[in-house]
């Protein structure tokens, strides 16, 4: 079994757990009409998703003593484009509460960062908040994907698609994903190559789909390289919460895009 493939076996049983617990509508999160889309691709620098995860599987504990809303607060105030939530728990140890609290304390989009399988978690989403679901091509078959992305654009949301190689790729464009994230981690090793970005980047028509690159950000030079390929977002997670000066680290990464 793969890493992702634990992940998923997890995520079913607590989407099972959900539709006996969770009555849509039940959470009344703040709402902050904000798109994503539009505000990365009108940027002049390089948008960052900062995200909050304590941990994850292939590191184990990043930052457990976080406080979401202090965190998220933080970011925004030293640029972040948007913030990503990691709600996962048995693997990330994030919860739902974790991004309503973040979205009651920025103004900026919030991405719901999860497994989702299921139409529950998109209506839990939306109901604590978020602006942005993650859809991950590697986790399910096209026709599933297709329908939660109707799903989740039907109820307003915006969908970031994760690839990491052509035939996921090719689903995402079938589907017509509008901001597609190119995952440089593979999520069944969890091995990370930033020219995931390069090879995949080619293939994508960046004056009108927003590309971000996700994974293995750590330095300029790396982000130059995901802007050379055409990305106008980047996804930073571990390099965020493991900053001992946020503010340097915002800097060190927003380069300015154009020539």
């Amino acid at each position: 079994m793969t890493i992702l493939d634990k992940i998923l076996a997890e995520k079913e049983k607590e989407v099972a757990e959900l539709k006996q617990h969770y009555q849509p509508g039940s959470i009344q999160g703040k709402r902050v009409d904000v798109s994503l889309y539009d505000t990365f691709m009108k940027a002049d620098k390089m948008s960052i998703i900062a995200e909050i995860k304590r941990a994850s599987p292939s590191k184990g504990l990043i930052n457990d003593g976080i406080v979401p809303s202090e965190q998220g607060r933080l970011y925004e105030a030293c640029g972040a484009g948007a913030i990503s939530v990691l709600t996962d728990t048995p693997f990330f140890q994030g919860t739902i509460q974790d991004m309503q609290e973040v979205r009651e304390a920025v103004e900026v989009p919030v991405l719901n960062k999860d497994f989702i399988i299921d139409d529950i978690q998109i209506d839990r989403a939306y109901d604590a908040g978020a602006n942005l679901i993650l859809l991950i091509g590697a986790a399910l078959p096209e026709e599933r994907l297709a329908a939660l992305y109707r799903y989740a654009d039907q109820k307003g949301l915006e969908i970031l698609f994760e690839v990491h190689n052509e035939e996921e790729l090719q689903t995402a464009k079938r589907i017509g994903a509008q901001i597609i994230g190119v995952n440089n981690r593979n999520l069944k090793t969890f091995d990370v190559d930033l020219a995931i970005t390069e090879q995949l980047a080619a293939q994508i028509d960046t004056e009108k789909t927003l590309l971000i690159s996700e994974s293995g950000m750590k330095t300029a030079a790396d982000v130059e390289r995901a802007k050379k390929a055409g990305a106008r977002g980047i996804l930073v997670g571990e390099t965020m919460m493991r900053s001992g000066d946020l503010q340097e680290t915002f800097q060190a990464l927003q380069i300015p895009l154009g020539e």
